[in-house]
């Protein structure tokens, strides 16, 4: 089981979800998307906030920050009783798991991409608009990250045809704009543009030497 959460600290609202025990964390660490939250140096439930599309871990706004904060400092036995505690969070991508690892715990490939969070105390009020929205469901999480991998390859492959198709039309221009500059004096030489003083009203050149 998993609980879902639903964030209006950011416009639109954001997604956390946390799981029920440990176990339930060995899924979101195998199979998870974003950010995991988790409080330093304390057991603690991992919470992972849904990034919106294009959106960076780097960037997250800092009300949402605190959301996901009190959420995993509420979720922590110990942590939840203490003052003045760290939440850390790091990419998904940044978690490491081997098997000598007991279960729920992780450690990061790169230290350097684990940024903290200063708790001082919890904050009922988060913690309770929070509370409110909680919903359990029983996700299926490699169903959900394939589908999601699916979507993100859709996208990259839409992009690398407009990048083509936007080639294609340049490469056009160009072609047309050497031809042009082939050609741009082609009318001047056609034979029925071209006049011989024959032609010519010999009555125009008399006048002029009157």
């Amino acid at each position: 089981m998993v609980y879902y959460f639903k964030s209006t600290a950011v416009d639109p609202p954001a997604f956390l979800y946390v799981g029920k025990d440990k176990e339930e964390n060995e899924d979101l660490i195998k199979f998870g998307w974003d950010e995991d939250f988790h409080v330093d140096n304390l057991s603690s439930a991992h919470v992972y906030l849904r990034l919106q599309s294009g959106e960076s871990w780097t960037s997250i706004p800092k009300e949402l920050l605190e959301d996901c904060a009190q959420l995993t400092k509420a979720n922590s036995i110990e942590g939840n009783k203490k003052d003045n505690i760290t939440v850390i969070y790091t990419p998904w991508s940044n978690l490491r798991k081997d098997a000598s690892m007991a279960t729920g715990q992780v450690s990061f490939h790169d230290p350097k991409m684990v940024k903290k969070v200063h708790v001082p105390v919890r904050q009922n009020a988060i913690v309770n608009r929070l509370n409110k929205t909680r919903e359990e469901k029983f996700p299926d999480f490699g169903a959900e990250r394939e589908a999601k991998q699916r979507e993100k390859r859709k996208a990259e492959r839409m992009e690398r045809e407009k990048l083509k198709a936007k080639d294609r039309e340049e490469r056009q221009r160009r072609e047309e704009l050497r031809w042009q500059k082939d050609h741009a004096y082609d009318d001047f030489m056609r034979e029925d543009n071209m006049v011989s003083n024959q032609d010519r009203d010999a009555g125009f050149y008399e006048d002029d030497f009157m």
